[in-house]
């Protein structure tokens, strides 16, 4: 899958939330279920790593903030 392909977080997260609500109101035929079960389980790994790398963002920033305001009392 390319990156222009690839959705971004919301895209997955909303397309994995429709997803389950297909499989929970059984509106998925036995002969989509696979697929659709493969495709879920793509979705989360974007998630995963989306989420992944913004606390890891997130960590580094506040790492930076920290770091600066140390060296602004000395």
């Amino acid at each position: 899958m390319s990156e222009k392909e690839k959705p971004n977080y919301t895209e997955a997260f909303d397309e994995l939330q429709q997803i389950v609500t297909e499989i929970e109101q059984g509106e998925i035929s036995v002969d989509e279920l696979s697929q659709k079960v493969k495709r879920a389980a793509l979705l989360i790994g974007i998630c995963k790593n989306k989420l992944a790398t913004t606390e890891e963002d997130v960590n580094q920033i506040l790492l930076e903030l920290e770091s600066g305001s140390e060296k602004s009392e000395e």
